[in-house]
């Protein structure tokens, strides 16, 4: 390298045709991010400078965190590297990424980096062995180790088809190297398309060395064309983030059927059971227990607490310690004291319940704006309360400590502490009247 500081571009230019969506290709979702967020994501603990995204027009407004260059026109690998040329002036180094390639590691990457120091190469591909070659472009090195070509399958003899090292469609270029070679690029193809493995060609036509890195575990490079691709990486990425939680000391008992987003924390101990969907910034703290199926999006979960089955945590949630939210319970900014229990049949949201309190069966907070723009109302319930089955709290409202409600009641009113509250109507029975409507 002829210069120590490196640059890095991610390719998300593309339409993705094949993914037959409005979405397009690099932003469809994986495991909480888009697709193309898990390739920036190996590429910044890198510490590139700067880190640039190459977009469509259509999706140039879909990065805030990101300088963003535009392709205007999807014109091949090799236009869409052109089109950062000004975002990356400056850089001695050029890592080219793929942004349909969510496989991808910090490590992988470092790797790569690391070969093309040692090599002092103009370049380096970053080259796989699948299992399956296919259709992918071959590698072809002479005899000291260094790439002499990039043949298309198209393109191969049978004997080259024989060649199972692939490109895998990201590199390592020294600018000064790359950007004659991008000016010299000519469409001789009958898509009218400028390609980077052409500047591969055009270097080692004149005399330049360039180097190959060979991932050791091909599905690190796989990129996502299709559905069924985007699961295939969907569930491999589900493994890897499950094994990490397991190594560090978390029980998750059907690692196939557990689907947990990279940004959730868990604390060792805890115990995942199998259909749970972890999301966004939940947080399960040790010994706590949840699922089998639960779905938590952006929640908390106290020590020795346990959720579900079939319970909902929604934004805002937080479990104390020893609590329990119980068998279809759906929570929404709820916050829930250490040892409360909601155990089943209940909606509590826009909520605060203090501790060693137990919620009744069927217990609703209805806590619905009475007026257009109000904000919803909250339900405060104190601490050893006892609310009785198919309880109502109309919001705003709130219940003293030690309170009781009846059940089947209505609270449209504050509770005092040490009170009991409801006593709904007691049951009448019109004789002859079964069947008739609208009494």
């Amino acid at each position: 390298m002829t210069d120590s500081t490196f640059a890095a571009v991610v390719m998300a230019g593309g339409l993705g045709t094949r993914m037959n969506s409005s979405v397009p290709k690099h932003l469809h979702p994986i495991l909480g991010r888009r697709m193309v967020d898990w390739v920036l994501e190996a590429a910044r603990p890198l510490a590139p400078s700067p880190l640039v995204v190459v977009a469509s027009p259509d999706s140039r407004d879909a990065f805030d965190d990101v300088p963003v260059a535009v392709q205007e026109r999807p014109l091949g690998t090799g236009d869409a590297v052109r089109s950062a040329r000004d975002a990356v002036d400056g850089a001695g180094s050029l890592l080219v990424l793929s942004g349909d390639a969510p496989l991808l590691t910090s490590d992988l990457l470092a790797r790569l980096l690391e070969t093309h120091r040692h090599e002092r190469a103009a370049a380096t591909v970053l080259t796989f062995e699948p299992a399956e070659p296919g259709a992918y472009g071959r590698v072809l090195r002479g005899d000291d180790g260094a790439v002499a070509a990039i043949v298309e399958a198209a393109d191969a003899t049978p004997q080259q088809l024989e060649v199972r090292e692939c490109n895998s469609s990201i590199y390592v270029f020294e600018t000064e190297r790359l950007w004659p070679a991008v000016d010299a690029l000519r469409p001789h193809n009958a898509q009218g398309e400028l390609y980077l493995t052409d500047v591969v060609r055009d270097l080692v036509g004149r005399g330049d060395r360039v180097a190959a890195h060979a991932a050791v575990d091909p599905r690190e490079t796989a990129g996502v064309n299709t559905r069924a691709e985007l699961a295939a990486a969907s569930a491999a990425l589900r493994d890897r983030i499950n094994l990490g939680h397991m190594l560090a000391g978390v029980t998750i008992v059907d690692p196939a059927t557990t689907w947990i987003d990279p940004t959730v924390e868990l604390e060792p101990d805890c115990t995942i059971h199998p259909f749970t969907v972890l999301r966004g910034s939940t947080h399960i703290e040790a010994h706590a227990e949840v699922g089998p199926h639960a779905v938590a999006i952006d929640a908390r979960v106290g020590a020795g607490a346990t959720v579900g089955p079939f319970c909902y945590l929604r934004p805002g949630t937080v479990l104390g310690a020893g609590s329990k939210a119980g068998t279809f319970v759906e929570l929404k900014k709820a916050l829930i004291g250490a040892g409360t229990k909601v155990p089943h049949l209940s909606y509590i949201g826009d909520a605060e319940i203090g501790e060693g309190t137990n919620i009744g069966a069927g217990t609703i907070t209805a806590n619905f704006p009475h007026r257009a723009g109000e904000e919803k109302g909250k339900t405060t319930i104190g601490d050893n309360v006892r609310v009785g089955v198919d309880t109502v709290f109309v919001a705003p409202v709130t219940v003293g400590d030690d309170a009781w409600t009846a059940a089947g009641a209505v609270v449209t009113d504050d509770v005092p502490a040490n009170a009991l509250a409801g006593f709904p109507p007691k049951q009448v029975n019109k004789e002859g009247r079964g069947g008739k409507r609208n009494d």
